[in-house]
């Protein structure tokens, strides 16, 4: 099964990055084998859009579910019709995330987590 995992790094020690739409990177993973890319997010300065814009790299990468801190609405929206289950309120490390996942410790959420344009400048 493969899973996103927004991050402040590009491994499996960085940390997760609390934002969705403008984090740093997305880390795809393969939680049965642990191989990972490391994607760098376009749309981390993005003007606006960031969030619908990442909801659709995501869903190109083909991942069940999405973890991070905080997900806007429009971004919450973008990833619930291409049917990405959304998980949010995760943070530490992506390897302690990632173990956290596979042993069913996070539930899915239900709606956004913040209000739009959250993590801008």
């Amino acid at each position: 099964m493969k899973i996103c995992i927004t991050a402040q790094g590009d491994n499996l020690d960085a940390d997760v990055d609390p934002r969705f739409g403008r984090c740093q990177y997305f880390i795809i993973v393969d939680t049965e084998t642990l191989e990972f890319e490391a994607v760098s997010n376009p749309n981390i300065d993005s003007s606006g859009g960031a969030g619908i814009q990442s909801g659709q790299l995501i869903a190109k990468k083909q991942v069940s579910t999405i973890l991070t801190g905080n997900v806007g609405p429009n971004a919450f929206s973008t990833l619930k019709a291409v049917g990405v289950e959304v998980i949010t309120g995760v943070s530490g490390k992506i390897k302690d995330a990632i173990e956290k996942y596979k042993s069913n410790g996070f539930q899915t959420t239900k709606g956004p987590s913040v209000d739009s344009h959250f993590g801008t400048s």
